[in-house]
């Protein structure tokens, strides 16, 4: 019989007490059967349905508590830290019940938006994996706290949003794809979202996706609402999860603070269940923001339809519970109320909910599916078994981490800080790059003597810092973390000299006084007397962060008036510009010939643009967002709708029809590209592949990279549909030598040429003629193609769920169980989410559609003995264990199937 008590573990207190401090229990001979919890050859699923299933009701509710679920020795359960952080690097760890210490001296990486400005989601794969072997090093035992609340995956539509650092682009496919590696990466996954045959199972790593969803504004995040039509939702703020969930299988998401139309996301039944799981087939857990929960009460003050009051501590556990809110992140801004010390007085109460009656059914789902996360992690199971285990503790060569400076940065490796390294290159935007005065090329690459006299100064309060600012959730960097920092001065000084021993780099503050209010004249009046001058300006958490919005893209201080007054004395100057994101440069723009940009780059971020500056690197970062002329151009940070109207210019390159300072996509390189011969079929079906080829040609003299990017654009349609005026479908990053050509292949599905139909709630592909551009970014059509597009999305099914209870549950209001009585039947309340995104199927209480004519489902269980399928598809328990079902549909266009597990005592 399959999974039936193949190893033998030991059993008692001792046992118990191993898993409880993180070790699992060595195996024993006594014969005793190993309880399926302990037991690998079951799936993390049916061990976490064995486990919960042994748990009072107030256990359940204790470890469904981000800080901290505590172990139940009992039952050999160790504490566990769900809130952790990694978005650039590991840093903070949950060691208590307030908010998690920052990790101390581990590497840290660019931010998410300098990775952004990568446009490589191959590096993005390879610095996440990264990330992903460090938090095993660091966390406890190499096997706890191993959920990590990262990446951020909002998009950037309005530069003034507090916390542009954290998102990636402004983009949905951008941010899909460089995000998706992200979650690949740090869960080990390979770039096509499959563990490694060598991981036997396990993922290294939890990612969360954040924040779900429309949750960019930091001046409302936690009481306001986002509004915006459906079809906005769908096409924009949503649609980066959905392809990031179907892509890499995140193992959690972050449901966000605000209210979307009018409903907590917290508490949202549309997010949650209907979206993310009925949709989408998101398969892993749900965690609250940090107290996104309280916050339903607390700010919202939440009357749900058909309530007769806003709820209190008891209505806002039962309503976020049963939308799909599994694990209350109860760190941040709290009240004395939380999961553990309320949901069991809230089950007694019998809350009806906009779902069904609140019960212990429902939080069984929820503490389940938090259970079958860690024990995909392997924490249960030994050493031998879990390689991400082995491995971390191999590279630590037997030492212990402990989170001071005591650890001597041992975790910041050679190959680390190369890849920081790397990552810091690739993010460098190269914004302007034209002669200095008298000169006929670009000021960069400078063009370093081999030896004799040369002079740079490097000026501003970024320039030389103590220790750098490494951007929001960044690791604490004690004084040997600080030891392995390199700083731009530090960086290009290193550089010039290691070409030119004879030359010499000073450094001078450039401004001076609180928040850098004065220009230091000192620094001013010494720009003369150097070949050149490398101003570096910048922001700060003073200035942009979590919960802080700019209301100004102004350079903070005096910075703008340093470049002006340091250009002015000296035509070869440089401006870089390491910020949150966009700032204003029309004072200085057309002063310096050349400037460059990137958000906060990480530890090594002075050996980066050292490398770019003097032209080891060919700069290859590209904008992933709009940099827009002025911010007047921009709406009310609080209006969420991104088409224009007649009084606003629509927000990111899709939609503004304003006029821009540089496009999204926007870069330059130190030599000449040019595209051609861009070949695309001619026709494609709805269904079918739109393959496109470009040759790329590097016309200069030295070696470069180049992004090819492929827009598609719906001339065919008229004003009154609201289309975008291009939309991203496809890019890659390529290496070209100089004076030769490459092709370049550029593939997507003809399915994304779908727009959200509201009237009929699916996605439809407007037929027609499309025109497909190929550029160096979105304002540059250097090759263009028509492609007709003809047919209607198949009506395939893509994603099945299920959401099984018994017989006479309907009658009690039961919605959901995991747990099942003996000699019952179970009516697994399917869902069918189409390729076109409609649904049918069971959906949540009134919504409920019957499945469309023709699909047909079958049921098969893994095992008869527990439940057992009958010949007119009856699913009956029939013994005690747990048992696997399998529901597949069937429909003349394609197949789909779901599993879920019953436990019956």
């Amino acid at each position: 019989m399959r999974r039936r008590s193949i190893a033998l573990l030991a059993t008692g207190a001792a046992l118990f007490a191993a898993v409880a401090t993180g070790t699992p229990a060595a195996s024993a001979d006594d014969g005793t059967p190993t309880p399926i919890y302990l037991n690998p050859h079951y799936t993390p699923a049916e061990r976490a349905a064995d486990l919960v299933g042994r748990m009072t009701l107030a256990e359940k509710a204790q470890q469904m508590n981000s800080n901290i679920a505590p172990a139940i020795p009992r039952l050999g359960v160790a504490q566990w830290g769900w809130w952790n952080e990694a978005s650039h690097g590991v840093a903070a760890i949950t060691g208590s019940t307030s908010n998690p210490p920052p990790a101390t001296n581990t590497t840290s990486y660019p931010v998410d938006l300098a990775m952004g400005s990568t446009w490589n989601p191959d590096l993005v794969h390879k610095v996440a994996s990264a990330i992903g072997d460090e938090a095993r090093e660091v966390m406890p035992n190499n096997r706890q706290n191993l959920d990590f609340y990262s990446p951020t995956v909002n998009l950037g539509r309005d530069p003034r949003w507090g916390r542009n650092d954290e998102t990636w682009s402004e983009d949905p496919t951008l941010t899909a794809a460089l995000a998706g590696q992200f979650v690949n990466g740090l869960q080990g996954q390979d770039e096509n979202g499959r563990l490694p045959e060598s991981a036997n199972g396990y993922s290294k790593a939890l990612a969360t996706l954040k924040h779900f969803a429309a949750n960019d504004s930091e001046y409302n995040r936690r009481t306001g609402t986002s509004d915006m039509d459906q079809r906005t939702l769908r096409e924009y703020y949503t649609a980066q999860f959905r392809d990031i969930i179907q892509s890499s299988n995140p193992g959690s998401i972050m449901s966000s603070y605000n209210r979307v139309n009018g409903v907590p996301a917290a508490a949202s039944v549309q997010l949650m269940d209907t979206l993310a799981r009925q949709t989408w087939g998101f398969g892993g857990y749900f965690t609250s923001d940090c107290d996104a929960v309280f916050e339903i009460q607390g700010g919202h003050h939440w009357q749900p339809p058909g309530a007769s009051a806003p709820l209190d501590q008891y209505g806002r556990m039962a309503y976020a519970i049963t939308a799909g809110e599994d694990l209350d992140c109860n760190g941040g801004y709290r009240d004395q109320y939380n999961y553990a010390n309320t949901v069991p007085d809230a089950v007694a109460k019998h809350i009806t909910t906009q779902t069904g009656v609140f019960n212990e059914n429902d939080v069984d789902v929820s503490v389940t599916r938090l259970f079958a996360a860690r024990i995909q992690t392997g924490e249960f199971d030994q050493e031998d078994q879990v390689s991400w285990v082995r491995d971390a503790r191999a590279r630590l060569g037997g030492i212990t981490w402990v989170n001071s400076d005591a650890n001597k940065a041992v975790t910041q490796t050679p190959e680390r800080i190369a890849l920081a390294q790397q990552a810091a290159q690739q993010s460098l935007v190269l914004l302007k790059n034209d002669p200095a005065t008298g000169a006929k090329d670009g000021l960069l690459p400078l063009k370093v003597p081999a030896k004799g006299s040369y002079k740079v100064a490097v000026m501003g309060a970024y320039a030389n810092p103590a220790s750098l600012f490494l951007g929001g959730y960044a690791t604490y960097e004690g004084p040997s973390g600080v030891a392995k920092q390199v700083n731009p001065y530090q960086g290009i000084k290193a550089a010039v000299q290691k070409l030119n021993p004879d030359a010499t780099v000073d450094y001078y503050p450039g401004v001076t006084g609180n928040g850098q209010s004065t220009v230091d004249a000192a620094s001013v009046a010494a720009a003369d007397q150097y070949d050149v001058v490398i101003v570096i300006a910048g922001t700060n958490s003073s200035n942009s962060r979590e919960d802080v919005d700019r209301t100004s893209l102004a350079l903070p201080g005096a910075q703008a008036s340093l470049i002006s007054q340091v250009a002015a004395r000296n035509p070869h100057t440089v401006a870089y510009l390491e910020t949150v994101g966009q700032v204003d440069t029309n004072s200085f723009q057309s002063q310096v010939p050349a400037m460059v940009w990137s958000s906060y780059n990480g530890q090594e971020q002075g050996a980066a643009l050292a490398d770019v500056l003097l032209g080891k690197i060919d700069p290859s970062g590209r904008l992933p967002f709009t940099w827009y002329k002025d911010q007047s151009q921009l709406p009310a940070i609080g209006d969420y709708a991104i088409r224009p109207t007649s009084t606003s210019h629509g927000r990111t390159y899709m939609y503004f029809n304003g006029d821009v300072t540089y496009p999204f996509g926007y870069g330059l390189s130190y030599t000449q590209f040019t595209y051609s011969d861009l070949n695309v079929e001619k026709k494609v079906d709805a269904n079918g592949t739109v393959h496109a080829t470009v040759k790329v040609t590097n016309n200069g003299d030295t070696r470069g990279t180049t992004v090819p990017q492929l827009y598609a654009s719906t001339p065919f349609e008229p004003a009154s549909k609201e289309r975008p005026a291009q939309r991203l479908e496809a890019f890659d990053k390529v290496n070209v030598d100089p004076h030769r050509s490459k092709t370049v292949r550029l593939t997507f599905p003809a399915s994304k040429l779908a727009f959200f139909d509201e009237s009929a709630n699916r996605y439809v592909v407007d037929p027609g003629t499309y025109e497909l551009r190929v550029g160096s970014s979105s304002g540059d059509v250097a090759a263009k193609a028509d492609l007709k597009v003809d047919g209607t999305l198949k009506p395939s099914p893509a994603v099945v769920t299920a959401k099984p209870a018994q017989a006479g549950d309907a009658a009690q209001g039961i919605v959901q169980r995991v747990t099942f009585d003996k000699g019952t039947t179970i009516d697994p309340q399917l869902t069918v989410s189409m390729k076109d995104e409609s649904i049918y199927g069971y959906i949540t209480k009134g919504q409920s559609t019957p499945l469309p004519a023709g699909m047909r489902v079958t049921y098969r269980s893994d095992n008869p003995e527990v439940v057992k399928v009958e010949a007119d598809r009856v699913i009956r328990t029939v013994g005690s264990g747990v048992a696997t079902v399998t529901a597949t549909v069937h429909s003349n266009e394609g197949v789909a199937s779901t599993t879920f597990v019953v436990r019956v005592p």
